[in-house]
């Protein structure tokens, strides 16, 4: 019996704690609509970011590098969260859990080798030259 009365008061208290929500919510919306500007201009629908009027086009074309960037940052984040997941269950895991992180560390960073040996990972026009330059010798 005591267990029914303590999850009866725990659902009340979760009810009454929505509709506290769900009031608060209406009210900051409800008042945020009587008290905000109705006014509409040019200037109003115009885009205002970091105190700048913008310039030009959204349309930008952008190297090719920006998107290798991405990309290799969004794989080598994926292999830290991996890698986090494995820390923290690396004593349930055991040794195959260790050959396992061994193996996935070692193909990424063969993939970061070919990709530094092939100039992914070069930015300057230098480097590039430096390395057109061997491969015509």
């Amino acid at each position: 019996m005591p267990d029914a009365v303590t999850t009866m008061s725990h659902n009340w208290a979760f009810a009454v704690f929505l509709l506290g929500v769900c009031g608060l919510i209406a009210f900051m919306l409800g008042v945020s609509s009587l008290l905000g500007s109705k006014a509409w201009g040019r200037s109003k629908n115009e885009p205002f970011e970091s105190g700048m009027l913008p310039t030009g086009s959204a349309r930008l074309r952008l190297s090719a590098k920006f998107y290798l960037v991405a990309m290799l940052f969004v794989i080598f984040d994926v292999e830290a969260l991996f890698l986090f997941a494995w820390a923290v269950s690396v004593r349930e895991s055991g040794w195959i859990g260790l050959v396992g992180a061994t193996v996935f560390i070692t193909i990424l960073f063969a993939g970061l080798v070919y990709e530094s040996a092939i100039g992914a990972l070069d930015w300057a026009p230098e480097g590039r030259r430096k390395r057109q330059a061997k491969l015509k010798q």
